[in-house]
């Protein structure tokens, strides 16, 4: 039995440096959530940047959770959300016009087992879709209406609010679904704009970032590449690129844009079995380096480059960890600029 548990010590060990670049440590790690944690998301407090807040999914079919920390990576349980039947990715974005005189904050995720995505009005948490707006719904096989990854695309010139949703089994087009969220009075509507994205059939597709000043969606079709679409349906369905493909050891996953106001920037994604992250160039998608952030089996993760307090100067990546935590990096760690 001692043989055994020695050789399991080596190959734990092996595994966890297999990438063979120094650990970054992070600048600190979160609470632990009940479950499983899956997909974080970094909403800016604009007034107090030092009380932003990091939302992050917990996955469980009964008793799963949107978990709320505070920079110091500590459950904010006035502002965490439970019972929610497998919450997988969340999102956020800002200034989203209810009504002619109320703009809010948004956050919206997957609720993956009730075949359906939520929206709420943060930080005060105030439920816009009557329950959760269900999506998929032409599909008639019920494998085919579990939502996974979500991200939110805000039309720089129109204004318009849209979901983007990919799901746990889908066909080799029209994978993923794009709402527009429709404001009606204090509540939201959502209509199903378009069907779009390519699928290699191996494994599937759940992250999904969207780079709203630059109009582009990009998506890991995880056996394969980064794929990169027009964001805005009006520009039309067809693949602009796949990249990324030699970089990733198996699957390819979270994948999170650090944008500059100079239209520069950086693709973060997760190398999931590596254990480490591929950077790319926000510009022509053109390979960086690999990074070594601690983590283990990395789903999702997000990042600013807006300054948080001092723990943050320049920055935060959140990225998930598969021990139920998320780490914390301060920006100016990764030296991307």
């Amino acid at each position: 039995m001692k043989k055994y548990i020695f050789s399991a010590l080596i190959l734990a060990a092996v595994s966890s440096c297999k990438n063979n670049l120094p650990e970054i440590e992070p600048t600190l790690i979160s609470e632990k959530t009940p479950h499983d944690t899956d997909d974080p998301a970094i909403w800016v407090n604009k007034d107090n940047p030092a009380k932003s807040i990091v939302f992050g999914t917990d996955k469980d079919e009964i008793n799963g959770g949107v978990y709320a920390f505070d920079l110091d990576g500590n459950i904010m349980h006035d502002k965490s959300l439970t019972h929610v039947s497998y919450p997988n990715n969340v999102d956020i974005e800002y200034g989203f016009a209810l009504n002619d005189s109320t703009t809010v904050d948004i956050m919206m995720f997957t609720e993956r087992e009730k075949h359906q995505i939520r929206l709420y009005a943060i930080p005060d948490m105030i439920p816009l879709d009557n329950g959760g707006f269900p999506v998929f719904e032409d599909e008639t096989d019920i494998e085919l209406k579990r939502p996974m990854g979500i991200s939110i695309y805000k039309n720089p010139e129109t204004q318009k609010v849209y979901a983007i949703v990919s799901r746990k089994k889908g066909p080799k087009s029209g994978y993923l679904y794009q709402y527009e969220l429709q404001p009606k009075a204090d509540a939201v509507a959502l209509s199903l704009t378009r069907k779009f994205g390519t699928f290699s059939g191996t494994k599937e597709i759940e992250a999904i970032a969207v780079d709203d000043a630059l109009g582009y969606v990009y998506y890991s079709d995880e056996g394969v590449g980064v794929r990169k679409f027009h964001a805005d349906p009006a520009q039309g369905d067809e693949q602009i690129s796949m990249f990324g493909s030699e970089h990733f050891k198996d699957d390819i996953e979270g994948i999170a844009i650090a944008t500059y106001p100079d239209g520069h920037g950086y693709l973060i994604v997760s190398n999931q079995q590596d254990h480490s992250f591929n950077i790319f160039n926000r510009s022509d998608n053109s390979f960086v380096k690999t990074l070594n952030l601690g983590t283990k089996e990395t789903d999702g993760c997000d990042v600013t480059t807006t300054a948080l307090g001092d723990k943050f100067p320049n920055g935060l990546f959140v990225s998930m960890n598969d021990e139920k935590d998320f780490f914390f990096h301060s920006l100016d760690l990764l030296e991307l600029k």
